[in-house]
């Protein structure tokens, strides 16, 4: 595999509800059909393809040139979503593949992730389900924390993907979600770390969490990862707006050998929130926030309500 260009993005992005227009009695996508209020069409389907297509291409470009390696997605409905993005008309020819499993969340979306065959070669993957309980103590399902692990040229990468319980609820009624799902992280990465304790971790993925929130500083603290959007995040920059104050859900982690010469392939070189001016409002009172495909049930015909993240590496 050639992995011989200096610079590579690694990125997360949440979609915003990628789904087909297809019914799936197991899960409940009803708001997303041509019947519901929203009128999920085929051609607002095949432009949210297109349009996501276009933004995963532009990531991190001004510095690499190309598309990035490896992106997480969250907000995927099943297989056939993902197989529509990967031959959509901006990603068709780029080589991406991706891994993906079904959850038992309740929404029907799941976790994935895209990578170029070319440049990263997938030698396992699995996922791990956070048991949570509701107040009856029955089973609340929630999406499940998917392991990728593959080579990147001379490198073996061990990437996590998540995408943790939402505020919905309320910030404090839903901490304890977020919380149990750290510790599943913690307790992967432990066990990578007991098979090699130099092993090279990319955690990423849509926390519903703040960097300096509990959750976060318990993945940091334990697992001694490194976050770079904890410099990132200000008041007038994020990952996502809500009530007009940004947050900085979407994070990417990693173990600190990343900095580490010696044993090491792959350097950190920077962090960044993509949100160039075509993925934003460009007027109005949202000016500047994400452009998003819906508004309640109101079609805009945007992008996410979430704007990308990612990392660069350069390969030494």
């Amino acid at each position: 595999m050639n992995t011989s260009s200096a610079l590579h993005t690694i990125a997360f992005y949440n979609i915003e509800n990628l789904f087909d227009i297809e019914n799936d009695p197991l899960t409940n996508d009803d708001d997303f059909l041509p019947t519901s209020a929203k009128r999920w069409t085929s051609k607002r389907y095949q432009n949210k393809l297109r349009k996501i297509g276009s933004v995963i291409t532009k990531i991190g470009e001004e510095n690499t040139g190309t598309a990035p390696v490896i992106i997480g997605l969250a907000e995927v409905e099943n297989r056939n979503v993902l197989m529509d993005l990967t031959n959509s008309e901006h990603l068709i020819d780029l080589g991406y593949d991706f891994v993906h499993f079904d959850s038992l969340d309740e929404r029907g979306v799941d976790v994935a992730l895209l990578y170029k065959t070319n440049l990263f070669e997938v030698e396992n993957s699995e996922t791990f389900s956070v048991y949570l309980q509701n107040d009856l103590g029955l089973r609340d399902y929630t999406r499940d924390i998917l392991l990728v692990q593959g080579r990147f040229g001379n490198e073996k990468l061990h990437i996590i993907v998540n995408h943790w319980s939402s505020r919905r609820e309320g910030e404090k009624e839903t901490e304890y979600k977020r919380i149990a799902a750290a510790d599943v992280v913690n307790s992967i990465i432990a066990r990578l770390k007991n098979e090699n304790n130099d092993a090279k971790i990319i955690v990423m993925g849509d926390f519903n969490d703040n960097p300096e929130n509990e959750s976060i500083s318990l993945l940091e603290k334990e697992s001694s990862l490194y976050n770079p959007f904890k410099t990132i995040q200000s008041h007038n920059k994020g990952s996502l707006n809500h009530n007009f104050q940004w947050n900085m859900f979407d994070q990417i982690l990693f173990t600190n050998n990343f900095f580490n010469f010696n044993s090491s392939n792959l350097k950190f070189v920077k962090a960044d929130v993509f949100n160039s001016n075509f993925v934003t409002q460009y007027h109005g009172k949202y000016k500047g926030q994400p452009f998003r495909t819906y508004v309640g049930k109101k079609y805009k015909g945007g992008y996410s309500d979430h704007f990308p993240v990612y990392v660069q590496f350069k390969s030494l």
